[in-house]
C-alpha cells in the first residue's frame, strides 16, 4: 500500500528544508493511482508523463517558493469542473465533452504551483448526497466496511481521505462538500457562495450552487481558499470577499449558537446523537459564550430544495440532454430531475417569497449569534441500505445541509470521532454570508490546528458602512504595520481592513535607501511575468490622501493596483525605470516585503 502523502503545510515544509522534491512526490502520487478502472474513484487522470513534466517543472522553479502558496501540491478536480484536455463527464458518460478552457478556479490553483491529478467521480450530474449514484461505480467510504462515502463529491473526498492527494475540490449545492467530508473523516469546507468562481462549473441548481474545498486540516483548506478566491468579470455570479471580513472574529469572540434538543433528529442514531453532544460541549470551551436556539425555520427553508421548485432550475440546464438521451441518466437521478416538470411560474414565485421570510429570521438570528453548530448528518449509511430507499435516505443525509446555499450561509464541517459502532462523526459550522474567516478559526481550534488567520487579524474593523468617507489604500513596503512609516497612516486616522495578495502581475523590489534597509518598490509588469505579492489594506480618510504623498519619495507614486480577487484598488506603486539600476534587488520570490525582511534577518 503507497504510503499516503503529507498535508499541504507538510509538504510545503518538506521542499522548503529540501528534504523533499516535487519529482519525489509526483511519483508517490502515481504509484498510489490505481489501474484503469481500478476503483470507481477516479474517471480520469493526467498522463503520468505530463504529472512528471509539472513536477520537474515547479522543481526548477524551487526559489519562488514563497511566492507560490501551493508549491508541489497534488490535487484533484470533481468531474463536473472543467480542465482543459481531459474530458468532463458529470458522471454521464454520454455528456462528456471536452472542454477548451480551464475553469478559472482552477486556474487560480495552478498559477499557484498546485499539481493536478486528475477528476473524480461523483453522483451523476451533481444531484445526490451518496456517492452510490454514478454509471462509473458507487464510491465506498474510506473507513471500508460497505459504508457510502457521501456524495456527491465522493470521488474527491476520498482520493483527500486515502493521502492520495493533498487536496480536492468539489462542488455544493445541498451538501456535497460536507456530507463526503463526514463520511470520510476530513474537512470540507463550503465558501460562501460566489467566492469561488462557478465559470466552467456543470450546473446542478445554478442559483445555488458552489465550488467546495476537501483537505485533512483546517489550515489547509483555509491556504487553497485563500487562492481560490476570487471575482471573475464573465462570472455573473461571482462576488468579491469583503476585506474586513478576511480575518474573522477569534474564537474567544465567537458568539455560538447551539440548537435546542427537540430540533435534533439523529434517525434513531444515538452514537451520532452522543458524539455531536461532545463537540458541542468541546466548542462552547473555546467561544466567548453560547445561546441555544431554534432552528426549525432552517428546516423549512431546505425542504424547498428538493420538495420545492428549486428542482426544476435542474432542469434549465440538464432539461434538453434528459428528453434527448433519457436513457443515459440513471433512474434514481432521472426521478429526481423529472419532479422539476411538476412546478410552474406560481409555484416558484410563492416559494420564493417564503424563502425571503425565511432569510429575513436567519438575518435576525445572526444578530444574536456568529455561528450556529449542527451534526453534519444525523446519521450514517451502508450502500446496502441506501439501495433499500434511495431517495428517502438521501433527504436524511441533506438535513443539516441543504437549507445552507438557499439562505445564502457559509460552513465548514470537521471531522468528531467516531460513534461506539465504529462510524465515522463529524459536526458543521455555518455562519453568515462573508463569515468563511470566522469558521474556519473556530474550526482550527476545535481541531487542535493553528490558527490559519491569527496573522490576518491585527484590528481589523467590520466592513465600513454605505457613504463611508474613506478610501480603500494597499501598502506593500514600509507603510506595513510595524515598519518605519506605518506611523504616517496612523496618524492620518487610517485603520487597517486586512491582508490580499496582488494579482499575479507584479514584482517587488528592493531599492537602495539611505538608511541601509532598502526601499520596497512594486512594479507591474503584466500577465506571465508577475508574482502574487502580499500587501496590507488600510481605510484612510479622502482628504489626508494629499499630505501622505507629499511624503512619498520618487520613484514611488499612487497608483491602481489589481488584487488577487479582482478589485482595483489605490496604492504604492514604483515606476519602471528604477528598477533598471544595478542595485535593485528583485525579491518576488519572498512573496513580499515582510517575508523578505524575515528571511534576511533568519537566514
Amino acid at each position: 500500500m503507497p504510503e499516503p502523502i503529507g498535508t499541504a503545510t507538510e509538504l510545503r515544509s518538506g521542499y522548503s528544508t529540501g528534504e523533499l522534491t516535487t519529482m519525489e512526490v509526483a511519483e508517490r502520487v502515481l504509484a498510489a493511482l490505481p489501474e484503469p478502472a481500478g476503483d470507481a474513484v477516479w474517471i480520469s487522470t493526467v498522463p503520468a508523463g505530463q504529472l512528471r513534466h509539472r513536477a520537474a517543472e515547479l522543481h526548477r522553479r524551487r526559489t519562488e517558493l514563497a511566492s507560490l502558496p501551493l508549491y508541489g501540491v497534488p490535487f484533484a478536480v470533481k468531474d463536473n469542473i472543467d480542465v482543459a484536455g481531459l474530458p468532463t463527464t458529470a458522471g454521464c458518460p454520454e455528456f462528456a465533452y471536452r472542454p477548451e478552457r480551464t475553469a478559472p478556479v482552477v486556474t487560480r490553483l495552478l498559477d499557484a504551483g498546485a499539481m493536478l491529478v486528475g477528476k473524480t467521480n461523483l453522483d451523476q450530474f451533481a444531484t445526490g448526497l451518496t456517492g452510490a449514484r454514478s454509471p462509473y461505480g458507487a464510491v465506498q467510504s474510506v473507513f471500508g466496511g460497505g459504508l457510502i462515502s457521501g456524495g456527491s463529491s465522493s470521488g474527491s473526498a476520498v482520493a483527500v481521505a486515502a493521502g492520495t492527494v493533498a487536496f480536492a475540490l468539489g462542488t455544493d449545492t445541498a451538501g456535497s462538500g460536507r456530507v463526503p467530508a463526514a463520511c470520510n473523516g476530513i474537512v470540507g469546507l463550503k465558501p460562501t457562495r460566489g467566492l469561488l468562481s462557478t465559470l466552467g462549473v456543470v450546473p446542478a441548481c445554478r442559483s445555488l450552487d458552489c465550488v467546495s474545498i476537501f483537505s485533512r486540516s483546517v489550515d489547509d483548506a483555509a491556504a487553497v481558499f485563500a487562492v481560490a478566491t476570487g471575482v471573475d468579470p464573465d462570472d455573473p455570479w461571482s462576488r468579491a470577499l469583503p476585506a474586513g471580513y478576511v480575518a474573522g472574529r477569534e474564537p474567544s469572540a465567537v458568539r455560538l449558537g447551539v440548537p435546542r434538543t427537540e430540533d435534533l433528529d439523529f434517525f434513531g442514531d444515538l452514537g451520532q446523537r452522543d458524539r455531536f453532544a461532545a463537540g458541542r460541549d468541546r466548542l462552547g470551551n473555546l467561544v466567548g459564550g453560547t445561546e441555544t436556539v431554534g432552528i426549525g425555520p432552517l428546516f423549512e427553508a431546505g425542504d424547498l430544495l428538493y420538495q420545492g421548485p428549486w428542482v426544476a432550475e435542474r432542469l434549465a440546464d440538464l432539461g434538453d440532454f434528459l428528453q434527448r438521451r433519457p436513457d443515459a441518466v440513471l433512474p434514481v437521478t432521472r426521478e429526481v430531475l423529472e419532479k422539476g416538470r411538476r412546478h410552474d411560474a406560481t409555484d416558484l414565485f410563492r416559494a420564493w417569497h417564503r424563502l425571503r421570510e425565511l432569510r429575513a429570521w436567519a438575518d435576525r438570528l445572526w444578530q444574536r449569534i456568529d455561528v450556529l453548530v449542527v451534526p453534519t448528518v444525523g446519521t450514517t449509511f451502508t450502500l446496502a441500505e441506501i439501495g433499500e430507499d434511495p431517495i428517502g435516505r438521501n433527504l436524511m443525509l441533506g438535513r443539516y445541509t441543504q437549507f445552507a446555499n438557499l439562505l445564502d450561509l457559509a460552513a465548514v464541517s470537521v471531522a468528531n470521532g467516531f460513534t461506539a459502532a465504529g462510524r465515522p462523526a463529524s459536526l458543521t459550522l455555518l455562519g453568515p454570508a462573508f463569515s468563511d474567516g470566522t469558521l474556519t478559526r473556530l474550526a482550527a481550534a476545535l481541531t487542535g490546528r493553528p490558527d490559519p488567520l491569527a496573522d490576518r487579524a491585527g484590528n481589523c474593523p467590520e466592513p465600513p458602512p454605505d457613504g463611508d468617507p474613506r478610501v480603500l489604500l494597499a501598502v506593500v513596503g514600509r507603510h506595513l504595520r510595524g515598519e518605519s512609516r506605518n506611523s504616517e497612516l496612523v496618524e492620518r486616522g487610517a485603520t487597517l481592513a486586512g491582508l490580499a495578495r496582488t494579482a499575479p502581475l507584479y514584482r517587488l523590489y528592493r531599492l537602495p535607501s539611505d538608511d541601509g534597509v532598502g526601499l520596497p518598490s512594486l512594479v507591474r509588469v503584466g500577465p506571465g511575468r508577475g508574482a502574487a505579492i502580499e500587501i496590507e489594506l488600510w481605510r484612510l480618510p479622502v482628504d489626508a490622501i494629499g499630505g501622505l504623498l507629499r511624503g512619498v519619495p520618487a520613484p514611488l507614486s499612487l497608483g491602481w493596483l489589481r488584487l488577487h480577487d479582482g478589485r482595483e484598488v489605490l496604492g504604492f506603486l514604483a515606476e519602471a525605470y528604477a528598477t533598471a539600476v544595478a542595485t535593485a534587488e528583485d525579491i518576488s520570490a519572498a512573496g513580499g516585503w515582510r517575508a523578505y525582511r524575515q528571511g534576511t534577518r533568519t537566514g
